[in-house]
Formats: structure tokens, sequence, C-alpha cells
């Protein structure tokens, strides 16, 4: 058997020496001033393990990584209502664009762009104030990963609020298709302080592991989601989970996987893992560049992509 915790290590060297590591997001200067010489990764096994290399414990913003959990409450809501108010095809466009929202009637392609994971936030406000729905989000995460620490990083939910006019257009353009049941300034900040969630690693592969493990927690037995509905939530991480380079990821590794600005990208092997990587540099369509390759790698490796060996 090949030792995961050899391959990790392996892979985070490999990072380390790495000489084009992506660039930082901008457009949020918290995120600007993230040092990109970090690197993180860790695995979570269904029995309990968690191996680990590099910054797998140093927290950050897991950005648009909090919608797969978000996806997951607004299903347990709705059910499959929801997908009459967000689509499920891949976008082929950045993830703040409002092309598709005029074309499509204030309909979002997909719940990972930002306007789909919008369109989430307001279903997950409805019976709530947003710091009632802030505190659900947080609370369903720290369950998943059984960890209390996890918290927002006020910082950056402030510099998101203060930079997030795109945001702002997105909302008002679904809400005047009455596409919205709330105010835009509420459901903005309930989505602007999920995205701000600081996670590391290996929390973050932690909470994961109910989708590599049919929608069950595997270490305390507790039916998250139904199989099918984890299933649903893979397919649509696989197909939409990186923006207008989902095809790309997987072509090169095979898995679902959701991706942040902030550098970080959950991965789920079924059956066999949660993994969760963090390298805040990115790519030309706003995906962890080293994060990808180390994904790849891992993949390849372990004989974890989906489409086989």
């Amino acid at each position: 058997m090949t030792d995961l915790q050899q391959v990790l290590d392996e892979i985070a060297l490999d990072a380390a020496m790495a000489a084009d590591r992506g660039v930082v997001a901008q457009y949020i200067p918290e995120l600007a001033k993230v040092d990109p010489r970090q690197f993180g990764i860790a695995v979570a096994l269904p029995d309990g393990q968690v191996v680990c290399a590099g910054d797998a414990e140093t927290a950050f913003s897991i950005q648009s990584v909090s919608k797969v959990f978000t996806l997951s409450m607004a299903l347990g809501k709705y059910g499959d209502s929801l997908w009459s108010r967000v689509g499920r095809e891949p976008s082929g466009d950045p993830f703040n664009s409002i092309v598709q929202l005029e074309q499509e009637k204030g309909r979002p392609r997909n719940p990972f762009i930002n306007a789909g994971a919008i369109a989430i936030a307001d279903l997950v406000l409805s019976g709530h104030q947003p710091r009632e729905a802030i505190g659900e989000i947080v609370r369903f995460i720290r369950h998943l990963a059984d960890d209390d620490s996890i918290r927002i990083d006020e910082r950056v939910a402030r510099s998101e609020t203060e930079h997030g006019d795109r945001n702002a257009s997105l909302a008002h353009f679904m809400r005047s298709f009455g596409r919205f049941s709330h105010q835009v300034d509420h459901v903005l900040g309930v989505y602007f302080h999920q995205c701000a969630i600081a996670m590391t690693c290996h929390q973050l592969a932690r909470a994961g592991l109910f989708l590599a493990s049919q929608g069950q927690n595997p270490l305390t037995g507790t039916q998250v989601v139904p199989p099918q509905r984890a299933r649903r939530i893979n397919a649509i991480m696989l197909m939409c989970g990186h923006y207008d380079g989902s095809g790309e990821f997987a072509y090169r590794v095979g898995l679902p996987g959701k991706s942040g600005v902030g550098g970080g990208i959950l991965a789920i092997a079924p059956g066999k893992a949660s993994i969760a990587v963090w390298s805040p540099g990115l790519d030309t369509v706003g995906n962890s560049k080293l994060g990808t390759a180390a994904l790849e790698q891992l993949a390849k490796r372990m004989e974890w992509s989906v489409f086989g060996a």
C-alpha cells in the first residue's frame, strides 16, 4: 500500500520548491496581504485519521469553499425545489460574471458561481435574521469538523463588504427578476460572512468527510445528508466547482472539488478520503495554482481519480 504520509510530504516539498506560485487575490485587500509562500494539505480518512503536511494547521479564508456547506444546508431545507432558483450546469464564464444572469432571466447557472451562492444565501436566510443565519452556517461547519474553534475572520468579512460592488450588482440584478425573498443587504451580509470563515486544512478535510462517506459522518454515525444527495453534491462539485476551470480540473485531477479565491480547495475521493489543500497563489481563473497541482499528483499516486487509475 502506498504510504500516504510519504506522498503528502513529497507533495509539500515539491510545493516549497515551486517557482511559479500564482498570484494572490487582489480584489479583496485582506486576501492580498496573505503570504503566497504557504502551502498546506490534509487528508481525512473514514477511520478518523487525518494525515497532514506543510501548513495544514494554519487558518485561511475558505471563501467559495463555503458554498458546498450552504448548498448542503439549503438542500436540507428545500429539497429539490431549490433547483427552481438555481441551475446545475457549468457556467463557462468567470465566477462573478453578470452576462448569463441577463440571458437567463436572473436564474444563476449553478450554486457555485457567485450569483448562485448568493441565491443560496437568500434561501438559508429564510426565517432568520442575518446574524442568526450566519450563526447557523458556522455551527453546521463546526459540527461537521467537530471543532468549536472555527470562526469568522471579521477583517476579511469587512474587507469583502467594503469591496463587494460586483456581488451587490449580481444580487440587485436577480432581485429585479423577482428571484429574491429578502433585502439585498441582508443576503449579502450572510454571503460575505460565510466566505470569511477561517479554517485550517485539517479542519476543512474533516468537515468534508461526509461527502466521501455517502452523506454520513463516519466519526459520529450521523447522516448529514441522504446518500443520493451526497452523490449529487459531488457531481455538481465535479462539473462546476472550479468556475470556468472546472473542465480542466476534472481532466487533470478527476475528483469532485470546490475552490475558493483564498487559495483553498476541498476535494472528495468518494469512499476513500476528504482532502483539503491550501496555497494562496491563484491561476488565471481564480483557482489555487499549487493546490491544483498537488491534487493532481495526489490523485495519480493514490489512484483516487473517479475515472480510474
